[in-house]
């Protein structure tokens, strides 16, 4: 991606908490009309890059554009440019038709026409029916429903949201994210979504940007980014199961430099054989993680619970190991860029 094909950039940004320099980013750009996924460990950042974005934070140094145009120059007319929402829905003490109306109530939005988007915008996310229900007695999942719909209402150019699929419960996240993901197909607003959750971010996201102790580690497809870590703490976060000093891995490896190999434990088959021993078995859902020793290298494999019965083996057995030359990746020992 370009510069020229950015909605939103990020340029020299620092922002701090006390004496605290809790983010330090050289520059983002985020691409018109697409979900940017903002993700990394609790503590990274994410949350302080929404609300700079927001202009409610206030950074140290740098510049917010959007469209090339300086955010703080305008605050007020930027503001209305974007609408948010956030873990906790933060709905007012009213009903929730006027909660969906309000930021256009806000803006000198007719009556006709205020009471019109909401009723649109509460019937896409299927709460239509609750149009005259007192917040108050909103589930937690019908909440988060009707504070998407109030942020949708306005249409804006530019949503940003703080993990707002995070406090409901499985079942309704699910069915809360498939809506979610139908809706923004049409809309397409730009949005940046700020997540911990790897497999949201893989659902919705289009581009990712990596956080970690404040800077950006990495970023591009969210896909490339969880198979193509760049160093170690990268590969860690995005959940790659084997991170192995390379002079430790147990077989070959045809490329001539990197300081660690890297395999997802699911990319790991097992077979009936020799060259490594079961040494824990572990149930997790459908699936079975088992941890094998290979030439005194523990590595973990995951396989269905269908076949782990068909293998016959348990703890103390033996077993063959195999991983295809495409699952494996080589990091850098450093941070650096992928061999």
């Amino acid at each position: 991606m370009t510069a020229s094909d950015a909605h939103l950039q990020v340029r020299d940004l620092s922002v701090h908490r006390g004496s605290v320099e809790v983010l330090d980013i050289a520059e983002i750009d985020i691409p018109r009309g697409q979900v940017t996924v903002v993700i990394g460990p609790n503590g990274c950042g994410k949350s302080t890059l929404l609300g700079a974005l927001q202009l409610v934070l206030h950074p140290t140094r740098g510049e917010l554009l959007l469209d090339g145009e300086p955010m703080s120059a305008n605050p007020v007319r930027t503001r209305r440019r974007m609408s948010a929402a956030f873990q906790e829905p933060l709905l007012l003490s009213m009903s929730v038709q006027s909660n969906v109306e309000l930021p256009l109530r806000l803006r000198g939005v007719d009556r006709d026409q205020r009471r019109g988007a909401a009723e649109l915008w509460l019937e896409r996310f299927g709460v239509a029916h609750l149009a005259d229900r007192h917040a108050r007695q909103l589930s937690g999942g019908e909440a988060q429903r009707v504070s998407l719909a109030r942020a949708f209402a306005s249409q804006p150019e530019v949503m940003l949201l703080d993990e707002p699929f995070a406090g409901v419960d499985a079942p309704t996240r699910a069915g809360l994210i498939a809506d979610f993901a139908q809706i923004l197909s049409v809309t397409r607003p730009t949005t940046v979504l700020v997540t911990h959750d790897r497999d949201e971010a893989l659902r919705l996201g289009d581009y990712a940007v990596l956080l970690i102790d404040g800077r950006v580690r990495q970023t591009g497809e969210p896909l490339d980014i969880f198979d193509h870590p760049l160093d170690r703490e990268v590969a860690e976060f995005v959940g790659m199961d084997n991170v192995i000093e390379r002079s430790r891995w147990p077989w070959p490896i045809a490329a001539s430099d990197g300081g660690y190999v890297c395999v997802r434990s699911e990319q790991l088959s097992l077979s009936r054989g020799s060259g490594a021993v079961v040494r824990k078995v572990e149930l997790i859902g459908p699936m079975v993680s088992v941890s094998v020793d290979v030439d005194g290298v523990l590595l973990a494999a995951q396989v269905s619970r269908p076949q782990w019965s068909a293998l016959g083996v348990g703890v103390g057995d033996e077993v063959a190991v195999c991983a295809d030359a495409e699952a494996i990746h080589i990091i850098a020992a450093e941070q650096g860029t992928p061999t």
